[in-house]
Order: structure tokens, then sequence, then C-alpha cells
């Protein structure tokens, strides 16, 4: 009976456990899409310390055409005067958590004008987020153009 009873103690203590660990990844999934939503914003806006406050100090983007920009490249290119971004929706959006690192997924389809030239881009991405002293902040950005 005791190896039963430890068998069957063990299981709800496991059960529990998956449990916790479900919530927690859904609290960080929610933080995380608002943190995103929220940096989305600060793009639109042409918030600077917003936009350079999420990203790490070792940030890369690597464009649809293969370019590769640095934390400082992307700042400056979000922020030249010559972009507009009308408000954009994110599709599809998911956050997979694999300890202190995010990787959040999606598709928008962004409308905007260059040096007023309209554009419209429709593109699937992966940003990587790393928690680094309790805060998570983006590393990498990638974007995929989608027909």
């Amino acid at each position: 009976m005791i190896p039963q009873l430890t068998i069957c103690t063990s299981m709800v203590v496991f059960v529990a456990s998956a449990l916790v660990v479900a919530h927690a990844d859904t609290a960080t999934e929610a933080m995380l899409r608002h943190q995103a939503d929220t940096w989305d914003q600060a793009i639109i806006h042409k918030d600077r310390k917003a936009i350079a406050d999420n990203i790490a100090s070792t940030f890369m983007q690597i464009g649809s055409d293969g370019a590769k920009a640095d934390k400082a490249g992307f700042v400056a290119a979000i922020m030249d005067l010559r972009l507009s971004i009308a408000p954009y929706k994110v599709e599809d959006f998911q956050a997979r958590i694999y300890g202190d690192t995010a990787l959040l997924t999606g598709t928008t389809e962004m409308h905007g004008s260059w040096n007023g030239k309209a554009f419209t881009s429709h593109y699937r991405y992966t940003d990587v987020y790393v928690r680094e002293n309790g805060k998570w902040r983006v590393v990498n950005v990638q974007t995929t153009p989608m027909p």
C-alpha cells in the first residue's frame, strides 16, 4: 500500500507543479504580449526612449532583404523623419518561452510612407526576447516577406 501511496503523492505533486509552470508561462506570455504591443506603439509614434529601452545592447535585426542592423542602426532607421508608419495589427501572435528566452512570432501588414511614397509590407516575424536581471528585452528581430 505504501508504494501506491508514494506513486499517487508523486503524481499529485507532478500535476500541481505542471499547473504552476503553465500558469507562470501564461502570465509571462501575457506580459510579453503587452510589452510587444507597447513597443509597436512606440515605433509608430517614434518614441526613441521607449524603443531603445526595449532593446538589448547586443540587439541585431535581420531584415527581409537579409541586411543586418544593430541597436543604433535600428533605432536610427525608425526615427528617420522620412519614415511614417501607420497603426498596424499583429495577427497569429504566439509566444514560446524557454526559461529566460522567449520567441514571439506573428504576421503584420504594415502601411506607411518612405520619403512621401506609400508602401505596404506584409511579413512574418520572429522577435527573440531574453530576460536579464529580471527584465525582458528583444535581442533579435527577423522578418520574412509574405505574399
